[in-house]
């Protein structure tokens, strides 16, 4: 992982809450820094509720249908700015292969191939994201004790492997519709995902 550190916040009203913004990044002129959006209810004095959330401009921003993404931001911002929490915003779109790469990928969806398929033929591991660097940002921030919003097992192995306690798993479930259902399903059962039965 390459050093990071706060270089920027901000308070930042929205409508799901006011919330303190801060930018971490390895230096002050990085167009794109990963982001901690913490809540004015959090009350670091207990276990804070975090969702870690990897960009995903085409969910995130434009609403796409394919995957579960914005909805997901959105139910987590909803929850945290009315209950206290953390959202760590990591800028590692696609899986962690970046936006071209994505488009691609979705190219490669709709000939046929799941989305780990897809991945693999572009070249890349089926998931490239690294969880340490939000590992760092809860630490910078003292948070050592959380309650995650997660469906991905993989975030709570990282958590753990990073010496954060995880004291439950807060499931972030969005109901399935015809775009996305294949994408869950490839989630569910080739990343081992933690979803409820998918139809």
């Amino acid at each position: 992982m390459q050093a990071i550190k706060r270089q920027a916040e901000t308070s930042l009203p929205t409508r799901f809450g006011n919330f303190h913004m801060i930018g971490y990044a390895s230096n002050a002129e990085n167009p794109m820094p990963h982001l901690a959006m913490v809540s004015d209810h959090t009350d670091f004095s207990k276990p804070v509720l975090v969702r870690i959330h990897s960009e995903c401009m085409t969910g995130d921003v434009f609403g796409s249908r394919r995957c579960d993404c914005g909805e997901q931001l959105e139910a987590a911002m909803s929850m945290i700015g009315r209950d206290g929490g953390i959202v760590v915003y990591l800028r590692q779109e696609g899986r962690g292969i970046g936006l071209i790469n994505k488009m691609q990928a979705y190219n490669l969806q709709d000939q046929g191939m799941n989305t780990a398929e897809a991945n693999v033929h572009l070249g890349f591991e089926i998931d490239e994201r690294d969880y340490s660097i939000a590992a760092f940002i809860l630490k910078d921030l003292g948070v050592h004790a959380i309650l995650l919003m997660t469906n991905n097992p993989d975030k709570i192995e990282s958590m753990k492997e990073a010496s954060i306690e995880v004291i439950d798993r807060i499931p972030l479930e969005i109901k399935p519709h015809k775009d996305n259902l294949d994408y869950l399903q490839t989630k569910q059962h080739l990343m081992g995902h933690l979803l409820n039965d998918l139809k």
